[in-house]
């Protein structure tokens, strides 16, 4: 693994501002390494020691909650994600109103809200 490349990934997970979630594709492509939407998975599951990420803001593309439902890490993300005002529902974040892009989406193209 490039370190390059590992540090671009975790600068756009920190990246993330809380209340706003981005699906592991979204973040390959913000570092540079489209198409790398596991390679993100990955490392999130290799944080080096001492680096504290909101590894909790990074979903499926789909806006779903990657790990089993009822798991301790699923019902952890819940909880971290409603924290900071993100609406979960059946383990689903609407990305239209708390990805990174949607406001920008909106304000541009008048997408509406779902």
């Amino acid at each position: 693994m490039n370190p390059e490349v590992a540090n671009r990934i975790y600068a756009a997970i920190a990246a993330i501002p809380p209340g706003r979630v981005a699906s592991y594709g979204a973040i390959a492509a913000r570092a540079g390494v489209p198409g790398r939407a596991r390679l993100v998975g990955r490392l999130l599951g290799e944080v080096p020691e001492g680096l504290t990420l909101p590894w909790y803001r990074v979903l499926r593309s789909s806006g779903h909650i990657a790990m089993p439902p009822g798991s301790r890490g699923f019902r952890e993300q819940s909880r971290l994600l409603r924290a900071e005002g993100v609406e979960v529902r059946n383990g689903r974040v609407p990305l239209s109103r708390f990805g990174l892009d949607g406001d920008l989406d909106r304000a541009l193209w008048g997408m509406p809200s779902f």
